[in-house]
């Protein structure tokens, strides 16, 4: 039997930042929380993922964003090493003390181990040393194990040990020839960031018609555009039909279905991730799954009675976005929080709203794509009276003054029935920091006639909204 002081309120299966704001709401709210990790505590994103990328990224604009400008060109290539030494400083050389230290200070109590449930309210971790810890919760039990990278079944492709986000980020020598699948975020990212550094020959291989297919179209365009002019190759309509790795860590031939091959160092995977699911004892409770964890607007699991288990971030499956899962994990911690103390739980915080009306996503590409809440084609699915508004970046005076050949495009989705934005789509270099106005125009609902004064300063780049409007016809 557990002592007493393996009793929580809340445990956490998870440190990465969904499970670690988890932790901080609910003990906000006064409750006991445990957080078990058996990896580096600040999770996938931290140290593989957002931050390292992010990392590697942002040399390649500034170097865009001066190349632009007359009498500020570059004189000769970016120093990979300094930027991958400025990586490492930006993931802590992977030491997550400083995290650990966080989560004491909420107060939590940290465990390090592998966590799995073990019944109704109990999980049970395996400690690095080999023992066992077992833990209770009188509330609640969070599962916030993430995601891990798909690997396509490709005959001979797991053998090749394919490169994914977490080897791409963590690279300490850039490979001279790089063969990418894929044609999403990180394929997108990790290809032109590794160009950048050193990779005189990046291959693409995208099995459809075009990149970032969940992206407005002309997202895919400019985008495709800019890795073709860095010297990238992009083969749309092509997959890897069989990969060859002989020697462990030498060379790796890509047969493509076509009948071509590819020759390259390293292989990377950039196909999608699978919530992680396996191993956590979900078979304990009598949950069988093999996808995401099913969970309401409160993030409680809808399939266990009693309403004891939660899931946040990517392991439910309902946005696969960092700012996303902690946006659900102060939903999942303040909700749990008012449940322990008999307080109301309906207040309008404690419901996941902006997944469907508004997520917003940047992909830190060269332009960079901001975009949130529906694209016009899925707005016509779902069954809305749709107007849309398109301008021209480069157009805008602001841009104007970005150097020879800024520009981009800009799209707004309108529920013309309500006058109200439901979607906007901006694709130019630095356009990140500018996604926010959207997202809050989208998720407020505010009503096109009162936007319309909210005046853009001159001259900035923000001055878009102007001229969209203005299509528009305010």
């Amino acid at each position: 039997m557990a002592d007493a002081a393996d009793f929580f309120d809340v445990i956490v299966i998870g440190a990465g930042p969904v499970g670690v704001s988890v932790a901080a709401r609910a003990a906000r709210g006064g409750l006991t929380a445990a957080v078990v990790e058996e990896r580096l505590a600040g999770g996938e994103c931290e140290y593989y993922a957002c931050i390292p990328s992010k990392a590697l990224l942002w040399p390649m604009e500034l170097a865009a964003e001066v190349d632009r400008m007359p009498g500020l060109q570059l004189r000769g290539p970016i120093d990979a090493a300094a930027v991958l030494a400025h990586r490492d400083e930006t993931v802590s050389h992977r030491d997550d003390g400083h995290v650990v230290n966080a989560i004491e200070k909420f107060p939590a109590t940290f465990v390090r181990g592998h966590g799995r449930l073990a019944g109704a309210l109990r999980a049970e971790v395996t400690t690095p040393e080999g023992g066992t810890r077992a833990l209770r919760a009188r509330h609640a039990v969070v599962i916030a194990t993430g995601s891990t990278p798909a690997i396509p079944g490709i005959p001979g492709l797991r053998e090749a040990h394919p490169w994914t986000n977490r080897e791409a980020t963590s690279v300490q020598q850039v490979p001279k020839r790089l063969a990418v699948i894929g044609a999403g975020p990180v394929a997108c990212e990790m290809s032109q960031a590794l160009h950048s550094l050193g990779a005189q020959e990046t291959t693409m291989l995208v099995r459809g018609d075009r990149l970032l297919a969940q992206a407005e179209p002309f997202a895919g365009e400019l985008v495709t555009r800019s890795l073709r002019d860095s010297g990238i190759d992009v083969r749309f309509g092509r997959s890897a039909a069989r990969v060859e790795r002989p020697i462990p860590g030498g060379p790796v031939t890509v047969h493509t279905d076509d009948g071509g091959r590819i020759d390259a160092d390293e292989i990377l995977v950039g196909t999608g991730r699978r919530a992680a699911v396996g191993d956590i004892g979900l078979e304990a409770i009598g949950l069988r799954v093999n996808g995401p964890i099913e969970v309401d607007a409160s993030m409680r699991a809808t399939a266990v009675a009693d309403g004891w288990l939660y899931a946040v971030g990517d392991v439910n499956g309902r946005n696969l976005l960092t700012h996303m899962g902690k946006y659900q994990a102060r939903v999942c911690g303040d909700v749990i929080a008012a449940r322990a103390n008999g307080t109301p739980d309906d207040a309008p915080g404690l419901r996941d709203t902006a997944d469907d009306r508004g997520a917003p996503q940047v992909v830190f590409t060269e332009p960079q794509v901001s975009m949130v809440g529906r694209t016009e084609s899925r707005a016509r699915a779902d069954g809305f009276t749709v107007r849309i508004v398109e301008y021209d970046i480069a157009e805008v005076p602001g841009a104007m003054v970005r150097g020879v050949g800024y520009g981009g495009r800009a799209k707004l989705v309108v529920d013309e029935d309500r006058r109200v934005l439901i979607g906007a789509t901006f694709v130019a270099s630095d356009m990140a920091d500018m996604l926010h106005s959207a997202t809050i125009a989208v998720n407020a609902e505010v009503p096109l006639d009162q936007l319309w004064h909210a005046v853009p300063p001159f001259p900035t780049v923000s001055e878009i909204w102007l001229r969209l409007l203005e299509q528009y016809g305010l």
